[in-house]
Order: structure tokens, then sequence, then C-alpha cells
């Protein structure tokens, strides 16, 4: 019987690219979850494979305190999963306040609805970024470096860490903490991206626009490795677990964006050049993750090589297209 059978799990953020995944794991492995949802998305992945009709649904936002308290409290729920956020960069830089909203109130948010109901919650896994850690001299990070975010999306993740920390130094609350990179995959449909962007421009014979100059680098991984991670995560919480820690996840094969775009170009039979902006305000120059911590301790390793992946989200893609013209 699955670790999952059974438990009662809150997944906030359940309509985006990891929630809807992870969301679709947990219900085929019997678990019961309650999804949090703020839009409806007919184009979200939840709502695409049916899993949305396999789930209880409370429509509401992270920014809502009593509702996430109601959420945790009358569904009797024992597990968190806290994904949702606003995950993009630009928008954070354009809206920071609704930005800090989303991400640092909401996570509070979170963290409190756990403690009033810890004698119910026995673990929270809270989606941090790479992102929290800022701009260190040193690549690539590890998880003993200080986090030290100054975009608003960085400051948010930061803060979205710290809080997490301090709920379980405090309270006592078992809270760990997932640092990824760049997470691909079907159902990404922030379409600004360079992976869902480009594929759904070659797929419908547009030229495909890289937003900066595509020097930048950055860790790339798949939407099942990071489930997979999460619910590790999970499995693992507990009296002498993981609870209080931080994990980075990465399959430790930093690539530039050029670099993505190629690979795209290569697994659809492409050779259309790129539209290429060199605008990309905020971004840091380069980022990566060592992923050596989850390894030793956690056993985990990415199980899809990147082109194996990619191929994937291809065919997500070309699915959805074909579907939605």
């Amino acid at each position: 019987m699955s670790f999952w059978a059974g438990k009662r799990v809150l997944v906030t953020g359940a309509t985006g690219l990891v929630g809807s995944w992870l969301t679709r794991s947990l219900v085929d492995q019997e678990a019961h979850v309650v999804a949090l949802v703020c839009e409806y998305d007919p184009q979200s992945e939840l709502i695409r494979s049916g899993t949305l009709d396999r789930v209880v649904v409370v429509n509401g936002r992270l920014e809502d305190r009593a509702l996430v308290e109601r959420a945790v409290n009358e569904h009797e729920v024992d597990t968190i999963f806290h994904l949702g956020a606003q995950t993009l960069v630009g928008t954070a830089r354009r809206a920071p306040v609704s930005t800090f909203e989303s991400n640092i109130q909401g996570t509070w948010n979170v963290l409190e609805a756990g403690r009033t109901c810890q004698g119910l919650v026995r673990r929270v896994v809270v989606a941090s970024s790479d992102k929290a850690y800022g701009e260190q001299p040193e690549l690539p990070y590890v998880e003993d470096m200080p986090l030290a975010g100054r975009a608003p999306y960085d400051v948010s993740k930061s803060c979205t860490d710290l809080l997490s920390q301090s709920y379980h130094a405090t309270y006592g609350l078992p809270v760990t903490i997932a640092r990824c990179g760049n997470i691909y995959g079907g159902g990404d449909l922030n379409w600004s991206r360079i992976v869902p962007g480009t594929i759904r421009a070659l797929l419908r014979g547009e030229q495909p626009v890289i937003r900066s100059d595509g020097s930048l680098i950055r860790d790339y991984l798949y939407v099942d490795d990071v489930v997979s991670a999460y619910l590790l995560l999970g499995e693992t919480l507990g009296p002498d677990g993981v609870a209080g820690e931080a994990y980075n996840f990465s399959d430790e094969s930093p690539m530039s964006v050029l670099e993505i775009y190629g690979a795209i170009c290569e697994v659809m039979n492409s050779q259309v050049e790129p539209s290429v902006l060199g605008q990309a305000p905020g971004e840091i120059q380069n980022q990566h993750l060592s992923a050596a911590k989850a390894t030793a301790r956690l056993g985990w390793k990415p199980q899809f090589h990147f082109q194996e992946g990619l191929a994937r989200t291809v065919d997500w893609y070309a699915n959805l297209l074909e579907a939605n013209p």
C-alpha cells in the first residue's frame, strides 16, 4: 500500500505546473486531496486530466487566512504541500506588492494554519526556489548559503524560506523546504518562459522569442522529478527526518537559454532562428544548484534525462494545441 493511501492532503497552487501533476499522483495513490484553487483555467493539466473531479476543491486565495485555516481544519488535513505562489520574475518586478501578498503573506497563512491545527497537521512541504539564494559569489548553490534575494520575486522566495524555518524553530512545526531551479514539463501555461513559449511558437509556425540575450545559465528539472522530490520529502518528514531543513533538487547539468533553445529545436526538428530581445531586467546571470545533500540523505536522483523530458513535454503541448488551436 502506498504511503499516501488514506492521507488527507491540502495542495495549494493545485492548478499550476507542479501542483497539477502532484495532485494527480496523490489521487492515484489513494490520498484524499483538498485542492486550493484561485482561478479556473481549462487548459490546466489538473482540469484536462480529469483530476479536478477526483478532489475536494476550495475556491479562494492564499491571502485569505481564515479560508486557509478553514480548509485545513474542516477537512482534517494531515499534510500540506504549499506550492501556491506568483511565479514570474517579470510580473513581480511590475507588481511587487501583489507578489509579496501572494508569496509571503500566503506562506505565513499556510504556516499559521499548520500551527493552529498542529494536532492535525503532521507534515508541511514548502516550495521555495533557487531564487531564494539571490546572487552568490560561488556556484553551485548549496543549502548552507545565506538567503539573499534582492529583486522582488527573489525576496519573496527568501521570505517564504525563512518563514518556514522560523515556524519550525519556534513552534516545532514539521515543515521542510524544497529548492528547485527552472521546472519544465507539460502543463506550464506561462508562455513567456523559454520552454513552453518556444514549443508553442514552433508548433504554430511562428518565430520564437528569447527575452534575454540567451546567455543566462540555469538548472532545468523535469516536472515528474520534482513531484517525486516533494513526495519523498513528505514521506521522510518525522521526528528523525527532514523537518526544519531545506533541500536542493537539480539534475546538476546547467545550460544557457540558447542551449535550451537548441535542444528544443533538435527534438522538434526545427532550424528556425529565434528573435533575441536582450531584455530581461532583474534576472540573475548565472544560477544552478548542487543536489548532493538530497542524494546523500534522501537517496533522491532525477529519473528523466533532459532529452526524454523534453520529448514528453513537446507531446503534451502538441496535444494541447491540437485540442485548442
